[in-house]
């Protein structure tokens, strides 16, 4: 079983991000280069992942800077063993809360290529990116198993807003959500899967979503932009808000508040020092910086929307 978080031999052509470096030629060109690159770097996480060896919990689950308790007076006065056991659960709750995203997006892309040309690359790649998606759902969930968390799942309200969500959304609403979502997870495993603090089946799985991920943020930015390029000022300011809304919901769902007692806390106390700690607010901020440059440019951010991400603190 591979348990590292590199290939070394990667070569530079397959990465990912390069597809940035080429302008596209038609709608299909952008598609093209991501099936070209899936081709060449994709992981099969059934024997990528060290599943056989047990949890060593020595390690923690994620970068404990990350941790919504990490800088409070509580953190500081839990063991080092209750850190990690936070930060295990911590991360759990992070792929279950991922798991129920990725099956949203599975069913709005669906919904978006329903009845097209399959033979177009544009929907062989859209198919391409759902088997990666399943393929992350069935990760993550061995995953959060192996770090011995329950099946955290978001609250009553988001799960049936989701549900109306993966229903109605469409077009620049569905693609900027996804993108969202795949943004804030990128900047914090990118954090963990370097991190050697980190139990190494967890970095290796955190290492498969961010390489598989990185197209999938590429055809959502792509999509985002030319979905808007002939939207009127109505249809922006209506999406914008709607995205703001599905944004708050995924960001606010990311840590269960039930992480606290599994890991043998207050409950009371750990959610009303999390709720108050400025270092998480600020690694929120941060890692959302790109996201907001890219919804600034293409004038997602109006007023209506910016309150939704100011009290996610994603801005």
């Amino acid at each position: 079983m591979a348990s590292s978080t590199t290939r070394p031999d990667t070569p530079a052509s397959a990465d990912p991000a390069s597809t940035d470096r080429h302008p596209a030629n038609d709608e299909h060109d952008v598609a093209r280069r991501l099936l070209d690159s899936s081709a060449k770097l994709s992981y099969d996480p059934r024997t990528e992942v060290d599943w056989d060896t047990p949890l060593d919990e020595s390690y923690h689950g994620a970068s404990p800077e990350w941790s919504t308790l990490y800088g409070t007076a509580y953190w500081r006065e839990m063991t080092e063993a209750q850190r990690k056991e936070l930060t295990r659960q911590e991360a759990a709750s992070v792929a279950g809360t991922g798991i129920w995203f990725e099956i949203i997006l599975q069913q709005m892309i669906l919904r978006d290529v329903y009845a097209k040309d399959p033979s177009q690359e544009k929907v062989q790649w859209a198919l391409t990116e759902i088997a990666d998606e399943c393929r992350h759902s069935i990760m993550f969930a061995r995953g959060a198993k192996k770090l011995r968390a329950p099946a955290y799942q978001p609250r009553f309200l988001a799960r049936e807003l989701g549900r109306a969500f993966k229903t109605l959304a469409f077009g620049e609403a569905a693609y900027a959500a996804i993108l969202v979502a795949e943004e804030v997870l990128d900047v914090m495993q990118r954090d963990w899967m370097r991190d050697e603090r980190v139990v190494p089946f967890v970095r290796t799985i955190n290492n498969i979503h961010v390489v598989e991920e990185s197209r999938h943020m590429k055809f959502a930015r792509d999509e985002t932009r030319k979905r808007l390029a002939k939207a009127g000022w109505v249809r922006r300011q209506i999406n914008a808000f709607v995205i703001s809304i599905a944004s708050y919901v995924i960001v606010t769902s990311m840590v269960n508040k039930k992480v606290y007692a599994t890991a043998g806390l207050d409950e009371e106390r750990a959610l009303a020092e999390a709720a108050a700690n400025e270092h998480h607010k600020s690694m929120m901020r941060s890692s959302c910086a790109g996201l907001m440059e890219f919804l600034a440019s293409a004038r997602l951010l109006t007023k209506p929307a910016l309150v939704f991400y100011k009290r996610a603190h994603l801005i």
